[in-house]
């Protein structure tokens, strides 16, 4: 605990008594009808609000029946497999797509070419900010840094207290620049002073792309080919934004409404999506990768793998949650269209990297893995493979450090965050203030000398 006084025997009573005290009967939960983490049994949402964003297609109607279907992921209307399609590898999405979804349509040449000159020029950080405030107080809790970040640049904005629309949009658009800034001089700052490694602060290069200079402000030497750009490119695209219904974006929502300014309002959406359960995902999928290469003698044994993997959904093994993470989704049942369309440049970058063996070794994982989950659970909708199972192991291949894994995520993910505080701020000017069904009795109040 650092230099906080140890309170280690206190705050086990106190946990117990809280234990104690909160606990609800579960099947309260059926008697007052309220669905738990907002979901029903077959993961749908309850609906909190209307979007134009995005959507998620996971189901269809056939013959008036919801029947599953494979997943599809839309932006402003445009599936994504359309939008990749349509850059071909000439061109890198992450800014086209960007203007996308915070501004509602595809942009021609020049818009495009005047949208990439804005974000240009917001691509820097005030005087003296990453010696005074990333540089101080390093954490390897890389998000925990990412922050701070973005609560102290608000010290920095003169206009924070302007609740103008086009004010919001230009303090959205400056931090949409500056992530890719904040993560990286986070780690290397975390890098320098807890893990004795050696500080490079490169600066962006106005002629690159996010993704280009995501990478060359990482590496020592500042080199990337082509395909590392563009896949990373790819991954930036796909994490952008999911539907609205997510828990960062929902967090969004809610503190937009109360009237916080946009800094406060993405600082909330990352500590959202700092947990296991959101964005913090793929760490646990490679956590779960290594633990299976090391207690699995051969990797190309079938019977050997699809063994190991039932114990891990039996609690066994790994971390003994009966997860196998990357697997299955709140919403996607046949397939994860993030995970399908991505998997194909994992495997171009895989080839490249002469990896193949480790491909193979996910592909295998990816295939049994649901057959042991039906064997083994009663399950109300399909398992599919999620674009976490493959997310961690591209940024593995281009040599991103795990501790960035969850920062690159919001790096993609602020534009949606954007793009939803922007739509919010339009169209509702309401606090979004839910309601919780209350199962206290009601007690008689005890003076001091009566309570036990």
């Amino acid at each position: 605990m650092g230099e906080y006084a140890a309170i280690e025997k206190e705050a086990k009573l106190f946990t117990e008594l809280c234990v104690h005290n909160d606990a609800i009967d579960p099947n309260l939960f059926d008697e007052f009808g309220v669905k738990r983490g907002l979901r029903d049994k077959d993961g749908n949402g309850v609906l909190a609000g209307i979007t134009n964003i995005s959507r998620i297609d996971a189901f269809e109607m056939r013959d008036g029946v919801k029947t599953p279907c494979d997943g599809k992921l839309w932006y402003r209307g445009y599936n994504v497999y359309d939008l990749i399609r349509g850059l071909r590898g000439k061109r890198y999405g992450f800014e086209e797509v960007a203007y996308l979804l915070l501004l509602g349509d595809l942009p021609n040449e020049q818009q495009l070419h005047e949208f990439t000159d804005c974000l240009t020029k917001c691509r820097a950080l005030p005087s003296n900010f990453v010696r005074d405030v990333i540089m101080k107080a390093p954490s390897k809790d890389l998000m925990n840094s990412l922050t701070r970040s973005v609560l102290t640049l608000a010290s920095y904005d003169d206009s924070v207290g302007d609740n103008s629309l086009q004010t919001q949009m230009e303090q959205c658009i400056k931090l949409i620049s500056v992530f890719p800034m904040l993560a990286v001089y986070g780690y290397h700052a975390y890098n320098y002073y807890l893990n004795d490694g050696s500080m490079y602060i490169h600066r962006p290069r106005p002629e690159l792309s996010a993704a280009e200079n995501l990478l060359q402000m990482l590496r020592p030497d500042q080199q990337y080919t082509p395909l590392e750009a563009h896949v990373l490119d790819i991954a930036l695209l796909l994490h952008m934004e999911h539907g609205g219904g997510n828990n960062s974006t929902f967090t969004t929502r809610v503190v937009t409404s109360s009237g916080a300014d946009t800094y406060s309002v993405i600082a909330a959406a990352l500590s959202s999506l700092k947990g296991p359960k959101h964005g913090g995902a793929n760490i646990k999928v490679m956590e779960m990768m290594a633990d299976i290469r090391a207690h699995v003698s051969d990797v190309t044994d079938e019977d050997e793998m699809r063994a190991y993997i039932g114990k891990i959904v039996d609690k066994e093994a790994f971390d003994h949650k009966g997860l196998v993470y990357g697997m299955g989704h709140a919403v996607y049942s046949l397939s994860d269209p993030r995970a399908v369309v991505f998997k194909s440049f994992v495997q171009q970058l895989a080839m490249a990297k002469g990896r193949k063996a480790d491909f193979d070794f996910y592909n295998t994982v990816e295939r049994l893995a649901p057959q042991v989950i039906a064997e083994k659970r009663h399950i109300y909708k399909g398992v599919s493979t999620n674009v976490d199972f493959y997310s961690g192991f591209v940024y593995n291949m281009l040599g991103i450090p795990v501790e960035l894994y969850t920062p690159m995520f919001a790096v993609a993910r602020v534009v949606g965050w954007s793009a939803h505080r922007m739509e919010e701020l339009v169209n509702v000017d309401k606090i979004i203030r839910p309601a919780y069904k209350s199962v206290m009795a009601t007690r008689d109040y005890l003076p001091m000398e009566n309570r036990g």
